[in-house]
């Protein structure tokens, strides 16, 4: 979809933003918050996306990528909102979608009729909002709703460096409204940002308000806001004016912050912010720190290590076996021109993503999904002893049920605390999603043992407790 949206397709979104009544949007499940509910359904969501530039970026077929992702039958994709982009070449990311060519940048504000925009065009108007742009994402909504695919809609993201500040229409450079004359890391503060607050809070009670209606969305306060200034006062202000919004219209979404790269223990957390992201989160230390909270922890970015799939598998399936609810990869196979996944970046790009790989994100979906995972809890006791070489990863429901993954390439035989019993043993390729051994093990207490199979470098295994035979 390349340009502005159509009346036809505005009619398409509507059409679906209805048919959404029946839905209540995504949110806890009551029996067990660290995972959601979605559609009736228990969910873990699971994704690999492309970098965050759906629907800023008006080169990018949207359509096309939303196909491709619902092809792959995974979950979950980021965006962000439009208030932030990126110059071509940051992060060394090639046919980067967060950066537009010239005059292909399309925000949630409005463009004046004065001419010196940074990146071509005419500069913004903050106190005006662009129809085109919220057609368009509501357009991208209606069609990810209809693939069943859950939005992050990332509302703000800070300045790395002042080569994304010069782009931002919040940058005094850029609009005509004489406000943002400020330095990078004061932008996201409440006392220091040059009189953007308050076009900070209209952008937030236009978005929720424009986008109420869906079921498959949560906000994320800032992608991370540990960069470039961020205040935690000002994410609260802003969580604040979600809430606020929101209790004046039918529906009510989850909020996320993104707390740390790798693990952080959260303290003091807004009563209102369900959802608990980090990034590049392996090992998975953020779950057990802050499993406490009773919510749903993710790892909702990738990236740094490496351009091949064995880091990244690894990654996912540690996570959610140590009772994440989210995980996200950052995709750079999808770029503009190349919706389809199919981009060959170069060796030197800051992560992986490939056709291979997200099938290898549909296994784990589709595994953990086979699970009654809600009566399930992550379990450091039952792998009693592992060859040298091998880890594991646990989420079990005790004597009943238990996922266990093993990183890392061995032979010989694993020991489990098993209650006795019958149980049905399946190894699982990780790669193919193919059983690899499948039996049943009668076992008659103790420790038991299970030989490890032949892998190449990590294999899933799942036991479960088997109905006795009958007479």
């Amino acid at each position: 979809m390349r340009g502005l949206t159509s009346v036809a397709t505005l009619m398409v979104a509507c059409t679906t933003m209805i048919a959404e009544a029946d839905h209540p949007p995504l949110c806890l499940h009551p029996e067990n918050p660290h995972y959601f509910l979605f559609r009736g359904k228990p969910t873990i969501l699971i994704g690999s996306g492309e970098h965050y530039g759906a629907v800023l970026n008006l080169d990018f077929d949207y359509v096309r990528y939303l196909d491709a992702v619902g092809r792959d039958q995974l979950t979950h994709t980021r965006t962000f909102s439009g208030v932030y982009c990126e110059p071509q070449g940051a992060f060394k990311i090639a046919r980067n979608t967060l950066a537009p060519s010239a005059n292909r940048y399309i925000a949630p504000w409005a463009r004046s009729d004065q001419p010196g925009y940074a990146n071509g065009g005419n500069k913004f108007d903050l106190s005006r909002f662009d129809a085109a742009y919220f057609a368009r994402l509501k357009d991208f909504m209606a069609r990810a709703s209809r693939r069943g695919v859950v939005v992050e809609m990332n509302l703000f993201c800070p300045f790395y460096k002042d080569a994304m500040w010069q782009l931002s229409p919040m940058n005094a450079a850029n609009n005509v409204n004489g406000v943002g004359n400020v330095k990078r890391t004061d932008v996201y503060t409440l006392d220091r940002n040059g009189g953007l607050l308050p076009y900070h809070e209209a952008f937030v009670r236009k978005i929720v308000t424009e986008l109420n209606a869906f079921d498959n969305l949560y906000y994320e306060v800032c992608n991370e806001p540990y960069f470039g200034g961020v205040t935690m006062a000002w994410q609260r202000r802003i969580v604040d004016v979600i809430v606020e919004t929101e209790k004046k219209l039918p529906r009510r979404h989850l909020i996320s912050l993104n707390i740390a790269n790798g693990s952080a223990k959260v303290e003091n957390l807004h009563p209102e912010v369900s959802i608990l992201n980090f990034h590049y989160a392996s090992p998975p230390d953020a779950v057990a720190v802050n499993y406490h909270w009773r919510r749903p922890i993710g790892d909702n970015e990738t990236g740094f290590k490496g351009t091949g799939d064995t880091h990244y598998r690894m990654e996912a399936w540690e996570f959610i076996l140590a009772g994440g609810a989210l995980f996200s990869h950052l995709d750079y196979s999808f770029a503009a021109g190349h919706e389809d996944g199919t981009f060959q970046y170069p060796p030197q790009q800051p992560g992986g993503g490939n056709p291979a790989f997200r099938k290898q994100m549909r296994i784990l979906k589709e595994f953990i999904h086979g699970f009654d995972f809600l009566r399930m809890r992550p379990d450091t006791t039952t792998v009693q002893s592992l060859p040298k070489g091998a880890r594991a990863r646990v989420l079990s429901e005790h004597g009943r049920q238990y996922a266990i993954y093993l990183f890392g390439k061995s032979s010989g035989e694993m020991t489990l605390a098993l209650p006795n019993g019958p149980y049905a043993v399946r190894w699982t390729d990780v790669l193919t999603g193919a059983a690899i051994q499948s039996r049943t093990l009668d076992h008659q207490g103790g420790n038991a043992r299970l030989t490890l199979p032949d892998y190449a470098e990590d294999v899933a295994l799942s036991l479960r407790r088997a109905a006795p035979a009958t007479e």
